[in-house]
C-alpha cells in the first residue's frame, strides 16, 4: 500500500527558509521521478518541481526557480524541498506524488507571513 507523508511545514517570515520532506513507502521509490505540488484554498494543485528518479536533475516552475531546491534520497525513500527567500505567495499546502498519481498524503502547511 502506497503511503506519502509530508512533514516539516510551519510559519516563517518573508525572506526566511524552510525544508519540508516527503516520506514514501509501498512502491519502488528509486524508480520514480517525484513531484512537488502546492495548493491554496479554492485553487487547483499547482506544479512546483519534478526530480528525476536518480536525482540527476530537477525542473522547477518559474515561480520558485532560483529559490527552491528539491532533492531525492533513494536510500531513505525521502524527497526534500529546501525553500529559501520565501514569499507570502508561497503560502500553501505542499504535497508530493509521482506521475502515477498515487493516493495523496495529507500535505504539509507552509505559511509565510510577518
Amino acid at each position: 500500500q502506497v503511503h506519502l507523508v509530508e512533514s516539516g511545514g510551519g510559519l516563517v517570515q518573508p525572506g526566511g527558509s524552510l525544508r519540508i520532506s516527503c516520506a514514501a513507502s509501498g512502491f519502488e521509490f528509486a524508480e520514480y521521478a517525484m513531484i512537488w505540488y502546492r495548493q491554496t484554498p479554492g485553487k487547483d494543485r499547482e506544479w512546483v518541481s519534478t526530480t528525476a528518479s536518480g536525482d540527476e536533475w530537477t525542473n522547477y516552475s518559474d515561480s520558485v526557480k532560483g529559490r527552491f531546491t528539491a532533492s531525492k534520497d533513494n536510500g531513505q525513500n525521502i524527497l526534500y524541498l529546501q525553500m529559501n527567500n520565501l514569499k507570502p505567495e508561497d503560502t500553501a499546502v505542499y504535497y508530493c506524488n509521482t506521475v502515477e498519481k498515487f493516493p495523496w498524503g495529507q500535505g504539509t502547511q507552509v505559511t509565510v507571513s510577518s
